[in-house]
């Protein structure tokens, strides 16, 4: 028989155990609970993430592409001006050492891209963004600005061939890696001549050589057959001529918009090119 002592120690002993073996049925029903909600969130962002960016919404995101003896710096004015009306624009960084390398940044560029794109290429821009629009689901428009859009297995020589000789081809030549340049002496006269002489001579200074190869290589696809696209048509053009801009416009089906400019447009008429870009992604937003 137990003394009092010892059952106090049993009872004391039983209060304890209700105690340790209590806690784990409060928190048992607390982990699933709280676990379901974990795969939930992304199954229902992911799609909505997904269809904006491919197929509905405003067009609110503008990618730009520049061209030869240039860099991304080249947009800087309509970047300005396009994120003053509320835009996100990005500027690629093209290689210039081959249309593949330039298309690749390109797609890096267009894959951080969250909702509709309207891609833009100046000059031999335009030969990437052709390439490039084809297979990219989240670009709704195209805007070329003097820019060359070939047809399905040309190269941008085959389009350059049906304008003739300019001007600006004089001043071109090849150094011994196989890279195009401008003459300095040339650049402002033959790509630039409604800049200012003292920034066409920075431009000259850091220049971005193309490789010459480049030029031969044929695009795969064709963006243009199957997006909108618009055309700015630079009559004052000594380095690809207003009547081949003309044609590219026509053959393509683009909607031309006219400016009274040299070749770099995107830096002597930065405001009427963004005017154009904003034109043509406020048209791409009511189609929706």
């Amino acid at each position: 028989m137990l003394s009092k002592r010892q059952l106090r120690a049993v009872v004391l002993c039983l209060c304890f155990a209700g105690v340790s073996t209590s806690a784990p049925a409060q928190t048992a029903p607390a982990a699933p609970s709280v676990q379901p909600q974990q795969p939930a969130a992304p199954a229902v962002q992911q799609p909505a993430d997904e269809s904006g960016s491919q197929d509905s919404g405003p067009v609110r995101n503008i990618v730009l592409v520049h061209g030869a003896f240039v860099d991304g710096s080249s947009w800087n004015g309509v970047i300005a001006k396009l994120q003053q009306k509320g835009y996100h624009v990005s500027s690629v960084q093209n290689p210039l050492t081959s249309l593949a390398d330039d298309v690749a940044a390109t797609r890096r560029v267009l894959a951080r891209e969250s909702g509709r794109v309207l891609l833009v290429g100046h000059s031999w821009g335009g030969v990437v963004i052709t390439e490039v629009a084809a297979n990219a689901p989240n670009v709704a428009g195209l805007v070329y600005v003097a820019a060359l859009a070939p047809q399905l297995h040309e190269s941008a020589m085959d389009v350059m061939k049906a304008g003739g000789p300019m001007p600006a081809g004089q001043s071109i030549s090849k150094d011994t890696n196989g890279f195009l340049w401008i003459d300095r002496a040339r650049y402002h006269p033959d790509l630039a001549a409604d800049v200012p002489e003292t920034v066409t001579r920075v431009l000259a200074a850091a220049q971005v050589p193309i490789a010459a190869s480049a030029f031969d290589e044929p695009v795969d696809q064709v963006g243009w057959k199957d997006k909108p696209s618009w055309y700015v048509l630079t009559t004052k053009d000594r380095a690809v001529s207003p009547d081949l801009q003309k044609m590219i416009a026509g053959r393509i089906g683009a909607k031309v918009v006219p400016v009274a400019s040299s070749h770099l447009a995107p830096v002597s008429h930065a405001g009427a090119v963004a005017e154009a870009i904003d034109h043509a992604a406020r048209e791409l937003s009511r189609q929706q």
